[in-house]
């Protein structure tokens, strides 16, 4: 069971294979692996024990990030994650950063955001499209089309607890929507990253 994998210079935690989302995009439905990670397809949920026993295994040092992004929404296991964060910020000064859908409002039913204040250094969520009509269709959210706007009230609320927050979008949609994704985050103030489909 792959728990922690790396990617150049970061390590990634992979801890949790669920997700309220089925996005047509989605690594998840080519393959198993990112990179040559092995199988990131859990046999079930690590324990916060063993998912720290793991940690103890890696020299932080050579790495530039630790980043919550496996096959699977990290903030489904927001508790887990406040805990691990807690234990890295204890023992390195290593980045932490969490890629997220932005849905974990509507998975705890409670403004999380709050909750990464002084946990984590940045927050990367994925935008994907610049409507809620799109959204839905690109990413299929299993709480309906109003998630998109779940997803935007998140990133505002990350904006006062978190330094650094952005928007990130896959570089396969269409370039009005990419440019209609780049008015939207500047009016909210917020970066957006244009990924590669990998």
């Amino acid at each position: 069971m792959i728990i922690l994998y790396e990617i150049e210079k970061s390590l990634y935690v992979n801890i949790t294979n669920r997700c309220p989302c089925n996005c047509t995009f989605c690594l998840r439905n080519e393959g198993d692996e990112v990179n040559g990670s092995g199988s990131l397809w859990l046999e079930r949920e690590p324990s916060l024990e063993e998912i720290l026993n793991d940690f103890k295994k890696h020299d932080l040092s050579k790495y530039s990030e630790v980043v919550f992004c496996g096959y699977g929404e990290p903030l489904e296991r927001i508790e887990e994650v406040i805990e691990i964060s807690k234990y890295i910020k204890s023992i390195s000064p290593i980045k932490i950063r969490i890629n997220t859908n932005g849905l974990g409002d509507l998975i705890h039913k409670k403004n999380t955001a709050k909750m990464l204040e002084n946990i984590v250094d940045e927050v990367s969520i994925s935008l994907n499209a610049p409507s809620k009509e799109e959204y839905f269709e690109l990413c299929k959210p299993k709480f309906g089309i109003e998630s998109f706007e779940s997803l935007l009230s998140f990133a505002k609320e990350a904006k006062k607890y978190v330094k650094e927050v952005q928007f990130s979008i896959v570089d396969d949609i269409s370039k009005d929507q990419i440019e209609r994704c780049k008015t939207l985050t500047k009016s909210l103030e917020i970066p957006l990253r244009i990924r590669e489909k990998q």
